[in-house]
């Protein structure tokens, strides 16, 4: 009896959880599914017509390969990246900490800050083009050529590689040291013990560490945005550009469907994950 009243008090406690996740996710999205099988003038039933209309429209297969282009490089990037640092950090016991921190920083920057340090580096006449005037190089137009992907990448990286060092830290302070102290007894090397023992043990925090790098991937659009407008270089023209686009537009039916795809392109994307890692497990 006590057990049963204890499941109620649990369950009568997740239910402000569940009604707001109801209230203002699983409620506006299911509007979201409805209008896109519906014109967002004249509210008439269409099907697959408003599907067929994003698949076929340019700006949306530009948006959707240069959003897949760029998730393609920096997860790989920035994952490897940051366990690369926080293997090296947890080696070195002095001052951690305070790397720790100077990793965080560039999450704690204000956007509008990030914005003016990419205009005063990337610009035409910034900082990094009169470095290459002084070497005697050509400069590069960064923000009006394919390299303005190359600028996107390196944002995404900077802002999100303390982030993602912190949860390896966090990974890789849950392995035993006893078990690098017999590895090491047993004659085992710095790569040997990388492999066969810190790989294998931090393996469980990489679903969570490439998921959160995914989603934290959308928040780019803003840097984008602000530096270049609503119609940048081609190579940085991402999803979010063209939902801005759309909205503004009032093109409801189009967004709603391109909504629909993006969101179930990222389930599929994350279920295939979770079934990769149980497997491996």
């Amino acid at each position: 009896m006590a057990e049963k009243k204890r499941e109620w008090k649990g369950f009568l406690f997740l239910i402000p959880s569940f009604a707001g996740v109801g209230i203002f996710w699983v409620i506006p999205f299911a509007d979201v599914i409805r209008r896109s099988f519906f014109s967002a003038v004249s509210g008439e039933f269409t099907g697959l017509r408003n599907y067929g209309t994003i698949f076929e429209n340019q700006a949306f297969r530009l948006a959707a390969g240069n959003t897949l282009r760029f998730f393609a490089v920096c997860i790989p990037a920035l994952v490897l990246l940051s366990l690369l640092i926080a293997v090296l950090l947890t080696r070195r016991k002095k001052g951690m900490q305070l790397l720790k921190s100077m990793f965080l920083l560039p999450m704690a920057i204000p956007v509008a800050s990030v914005v003016l340090l990419w205009r005063v580096l990337f610009d035409r006449q910034g900082l990094l083009n009169h470095l290459f005037s002084l070497l005697s190089l050509s400069g590069i137009d960064w923000m009006n050529t394919d390299a303005s992907f190359g600028v996107l990448v390196i944002s995404y990286l900077w802002r999100n590689l303390g982030y993602d060092v912190v949860l390896w830290v966090a990974a890789l302070g849950a392995v035993p040291e006893s078990l690098y102290d017999a590895a090491k007894v047993d004659g085992a090397g710095e790569w040997k013990c990388f492999f066969h023992i810190t790989l294998p043990n931090v393996l469980p925090a990489l679903f969570t560490i490439v998921v959160l790098s995914l989603l934290n991937g959308f928040k780019v659009f803003r840097e984008a945005y602000l530096v270049a407008g609503d119609y940048p270089q081609d190579s940085m023209y991402l999803l979010q550009h063209l939902f801005n686009n759309w909205y503004r537009d009032l093109s409801l039916d189009r967004m709603a469907a391109a909504a629909v795809v993006t969101g179930t392109a990222i389930l599929l994307l994350i279920l295939a994950l979770q079934k990769m890692w149980e497997q491996d497990g």
